[in-house]
């Protein structure tokens, strides 16, 4: 189908009308975003200065004296320029929960050299403690202020608002599972407005459209809570799908990255002015750093994953027993009292070990303070084809007979955890890191989910702060899996702040 003169222009001007709509709310959200930091710092530092009786500050270079009102408005400044440098203000992170607060993290560091940095230039003093409460109390002010920000951005996202129409292409099945995927992630600024089920012709291997069913409409108004048109993939799929408001075309499955189909479909989406999101595979190479080469007319790229590299290993392993030593000391105030309550109520052992499975198949015997009764194991199959969980990995069970007292009190606040930290001294695990394994599960794995056997097991994961026993088996393995690819120092740190949350509100244990 060939577009006339007047339908071009149409086309175009409805194009440019939503393309400018988004640019508005874009607009406006970033910069109340800028304006509310900016006031987060000025408050957070105003306070700090007050109760630490900081005056008007004074140059010794210069020779002029800096009002403290404008010492502030600078530091805001710079504090709004170092969360712009990490990425605060990235469209794709607004709506993100503790991914924004790593970042906010990094921003703070930063502003924090850059403050020692002005106040060295100028030659002003200021105590390098006043500082650090000054940036400490402006993170956590901005990170509160955020939070209230996200509540009520993710709100309007219900409503279609501060979203991006978003049009879902992929096979059948493969858009009923992107559209329970973005029902489940409200940080997520993809609103599906329209689907596009193709497929592949057989004999050409070229992509093709396929019709609907009536049952696959039926299954996307459950999944959605509502209908959501269909766009039959075509030669103009591009102008038709800017001309019913996307700005985004979400692909799914079928045509696959690198593929000839892919390439010429990506190349005319994106003169559309639209942008392409990929549904990929939890190992998906994307996340590592990339270097090019071409040689003698050869294009080599090369692949690398930083932290693994030997240094990042070793700073890790630096943290793992610093943290480890810290907790065994912190907690015996704890640990102490429950080793007396599980031995007197049932005379039977403090700990429990278990096989275990760690780094590269490596089996070890992970300690953990006994919360059940002694014959637990033996009661475990029967237990599993009772509950209908027989042969998968996790299992887990409210309301678990083999469960004491005492076992029930430690589990709800994860105490019976705290004996790892001896696994983490010995090496087998880490603070952080993936589930720890029993060895019939990993004799179940498939080649995907193996990939989580290349780190060390953890105390803490994303499994434990994500919902814990509440999570599919899908969605635990993502997140193993992930993890892999995309641990960090700061990842770790945070994942260890929202530990902290998930022993207090108890989600997910049991």
């Amino acid at each position: 189908m060939a577009y006339s003169g007047n339908s071009g222009e149409k086309l175009s001007e409805t194009s440019r009308r939503h393309v400018l709509s988004v640019a508005y709310w874009r607009f406006f959200v970033n910069a109340l975003l800028v304006l509310c930091d900016m006031a987060a710092f000025i408050i957070a530092s105003a306070i700090v200065y007050v109760v630490r009786n900081t005056g008007d500050l004074y140059s010794t270079r210069f020779h002029f004296h800096i009002a403290l009102w404008a010492y502030m408005l600078v530091g805001s400044l710079i504090w709004i320029y170092c969360l712009h440098s990490v990425g605060v203000y990235h469209r794709h992170v607004m709506g993100d929960g503790y991914q924004l607060n790593a970042f906010l993290i990094k921003g703070a560091l930063f502003a924090g050299l850059m403050v020692c940095a002005l106040n060295s230039i100028l030659n002003v003093y200021v105590p390098l403690v006043t500082t650090g409460l000054a940036l400490l109390c402006a993170l956590l002010v901005t990170i509160v202020e955020r939070f209230i920000i996200r509540q009520c951005v993710l709100f309007s996202r219900e409503k279609g608002a501060y979203s991006y129409g978003t049009v879902v292409v992929g096979s059948l099945e493969g858009i009923e599972h992107a559209l329970q995927f973005l029902s489940r992630k409200s940080q997520l600024n993809y609103h599906a407005i329209a689907v596009c089920p193709i497929g592949l012709d057989a004999q050409t291997g070229y992509v093709k459209a396929v019709d609907v069913t009536a049952e696959f409409k039926q299954r996307i108004r459950e999944i959605c809570g509502r209908d959501i048109a269909t766009l039959p993939y075509c030669k103009n799929f591009a102008e038709r799908a800017a001309s019913m408001g996307v700005q985004t075309v979400m692909v799914t499955d079928v045509m696959h990255r690198f593929s000839d189909n892919f390439n010429t479909f990506v190349l005319d989406v994106e003169a559309m002015n639209l942008e392409v999101a990929l549904i990929t595979s939890a190992v998906d190479v994307s996340g590592h750093e990339t270097n090019i080469r071409v040689i003698q007319g050869s294009t080599v790229m090369t692949i690398s994953l930083p932290q693994y590299s030997p240094w990042a290993m070793f700073k890790k392993r630096v943290f793992d027993i610093v943290v480890s030593l810290m907790a065994l000391v912190g907690t015996a105030i704890i640990t102490i009292p429950v080793a007396i309550a599980i031995k007197v109520t049932d005379r039977g052992p403090i700990f429990y070990t278990q096989t275990r499975v760690g780094r590269r198949g490596k089996p070890f015997k992970m300690i953990k303070f006994r919360s059940m009764v002694v014959n637990a194991d033996k009661m475990k199959s029967e237990l599993a084809e009772q509950t209908g969980q027989k042969g998968r990995f996790i299992f887990k069970m409210k309301n678990d007979p083999r469960v004491t007292t005492v076992g029930r009190f430690i589990r709800k606040f994860s105490i019976d955890e705290f004996p790892q930290f001896l696994n983490v001294l010995r090496g087998d695990m880490s603070v952080v890191g993936p589930r720890p394994p029993l060895p019939e599960e990993v004799a179940q794995y498939n080649q995907t989910y193996a990939t989580r056997m290349l780190v060390k097991p953890g105390i803490t994961g994303p499994w434990q702060v994500s919902g814990r026993s509440n999570l599919s088996e899908e969605e635990s393995e993502a997140l193993d899996v992930t993890y892999v690819q995309n641990w960090s120092m700061l990842g770790d740190v945070v994942l260890l702040f929202r530990t902290v949350g998930a022993v207090v509100t108890h989600k997910g244990a049991y």
